[in-house]
């Protein structure tokens, strides 16, 4: 269908609006997009997003301004338009994986509900993926038209919205290996993986019982890595032997006793050597100690 019109606001846009048109784009290859406040023109559009004060998707209307607002999530953040579009289109645009859907949901479409409804209790603080999309205005000093840097900002709010999904789909995916690895563990307080996949969220999800995490690194050598007390925590189960801080190459061998050991992070939280049969050993005395 490439004769479908898209309407939203014109002037000065946000994450939402832009992030919103992004997420079309993997519904709709082809199709008008129309900048206006325009309440005639709006009005014939066959989506109309963060603008004309109506929710209603199966009509194609996804405002979020009217009195009353559009809805909230169970955790009580609102939805802005891009999580009414994300609600209709997300499964369809992850290729019907709700799982898939559900965590970019979590990690990015929330967020910028968050930050746009103004419900900004618990939402990371600094230079936000949401500002960055506003400094594709143009400023006062500028002759750019706000349509064309709107364009400007779908393409990067596009890419970043695939490398969500990306991100969303391969830690998914890898919840079943490390699943097994955690269920054939010979001691359950190291898991080996035989390859690097994002293990964090199963392994606290499935295991109280593991320390530390062994994997092959993309350079051929092995990695230690310890779990940490909580998601998102600097803090460890238990962190690698205090002598090793910071020691690397013939330092930490003659400390470990491994004639092949490379490095030791000053934060004891990873640490590596070239073989598994030495990770395996660092493992070992890293529960030991």
């Amino acid at each position: 269908m490439t004769d479908i019109t898209i309407a939203t606001h014109n002037g000065n846009f946000h994450a939402d609006d832009v992030f919103s048109v992004a997420a079309l784009k993997c519904i709709f290859p082809s199709f008008n997009l129309i900048r206006t406040r325009d309440l005639e023109v709006i009005a014939k559009a066959d989506i109309v997003l963060d603008v004309g004060g109506i929710y209603d998707p199966e009509a194609g209307r996804f405002d979020h301004h009217q009195r009353g607002g559009a809805g909230e999530r169970e955790n009580g953040i609102p939805y802005s338009s891009f999580g009414l579009i994300w609600k209709k289109y997300g499964v369809e645009i992850c290729e019907g994986n709700e799982d898939v859907a559900n965590s970019v949901d979590s990690g990015l479409v929330s967020t910028i509900d968050a930050v746009d409804c103004g419900h900004v209790e618990g939402v990371s603080k600094g230079i936000s993926l949401s500002q960055t999309i506003s400094m594709f205005n143009p400023t006062w000093q500028e002759e750019s038209h706000y349509d064309v840097c709107f364009d400007e900002a779908v393409a990067f709010a596009s890419r970043i919205l695939a490398r969500f999904i990306a991100s969303a789909n391969g830690g998914i995916s890898a919840r079943s290996i490390v699943a097994e690895a955690i269920e054939n563990a010979v001691d359950p307080r190291i898991i080996v993986l035989k390859q690097y996949t994002p293990w964090k969220r199963t392994v606290h999800s499935l295991s109280e019982e593991a320390l530390y995490v062994v994997y092959p690194s993309d350079t051929g050598q092995w990695r230690i890595q310890t779990v940490p007390a909580e998601l998102g925590s600097f803090e460890d189960r238990k962190s690698l032997p205090a002598p090793w801080a910071g020691l690397s190459n013939k330092e930490l061998q003659d400390v470990t006793g491994l004639d092949d050991a490379m490095f030791c992070h000053n934060g004891l939280f990873i640490a590596g050597s070239e073989s598994f049969e030495s990770t395996m050993k660092m493992a070992s005395m890293a529960v030991e100690a």
